[in-house]
């Protein structure tokens, strides 16, 4: 064990990945994000947007989702990519406290590490907000592109923990970033990992 890892798992426009990035900044930790892809495309040989595209979500849900992409000995590049994220997560974690957002690390860490499980959610209205801001504009209507986003994300959580995405009974703290704001999200995360 070498020290308490916070995990954020998030909805899509929450603002979990900012929490995340202001709650370690805050404790003086390192924030692993982006950084996973970059180690992942690394270690893999696989394009960095291909991993993006492959290992928080998937296009597919149910069925199709677990069957997707395989090739003669029921492997997927999705698979591969799976498992070098489990192994990047891991030695990152293995490095010291740190706040590891996304990639289902919450699942990944949990037989191993003291972790501090975190999910940020957010109401439709603040999280479409927030994405046209964030991202900018689309063809598509803000609140179809959460849904599906959000589809896709619960999909591949579920394909590979076996466990409901977004059920509260996985963390141990749940916030709204809608009703009690980014910094105050941050600062509650920060006095209970100090607690």
């Amino acid at each position: 064990m070498t020290g308490k890892i916070i995990t954020i798992s998030r909805q899509f426009g929450s603002g979990g990945r900012t929490i995340g990035k202001l709650t370690a900044r805050q404790l003086g930790l390192e924030c692993y994000d982006s950084e996973i892809i970059a180690e992942i495309a690394k270690k893999s040989g696989f394009d960095q947007n291909y991993i993006k595209e492959n290992s928080e979500d998937t296009a597919e849900t149910g069925l199709f989702a677990a069957l997707s992409g395989l090739d003669f000995y029921g492997h997927s590049n999705r698979d591969e990519i799976w498992t070098m994220q489990c192994r990047v997560i891991r030695e990152l974690a293995e490095k010291g406290p740190c706040v590891i957002v996304g990639r289902c690390a919450d699942y990944v860490l949990k037989e191993d590490f003291d972790l501090l499980k975190v999910f940020i959610y957010a109401d439709m209205e603040a999280r479409a907000r927030r994405i046209v801001e964030q991202y900018g504009e689309s063809d598509e209507h803000p609140e179809k592109r959460l849904r599906d986003k959000d589809k896709r994300r619960a999909a591949y959580y579920e394909v590979y923990t076996d466990q409901k995405f977004g059920d509260f009974e996985n963390y141990d703290l749940c916030l709204c970033s809608s009703s009690i704001g980014i910094d105050k999200c941050a600062k509650i995360i920060r006095e209970v990992y100090q607690m």
